[in-house]
């Protein structure tokens, strides 16, 4: 099982993810466009994996 460091460094390191995402997207509007993209770019990068 993981050690307690590395769960207190995953724990830090989403927390501040979480942080910088909402620092960059100050409207739920900016939230909803970030997210759009992710997908728009999860959905590009597996179809051109696929090809």
């Amino acid at each position: 099982m993981f050690e307690r460091g590395m769960t207190m460094r995953a724990l830090t390191v989403l927390v501040l993810m979480g942080a910088l995402l909402a620092a960059g997207c100050n409207t739920i509007e900016g939230v909803g466009k970030d997210v759009s993209s992710v997908g728009s770019t999860v959905a590009k990068t597996a179809s051109d994996a696929k090809n």
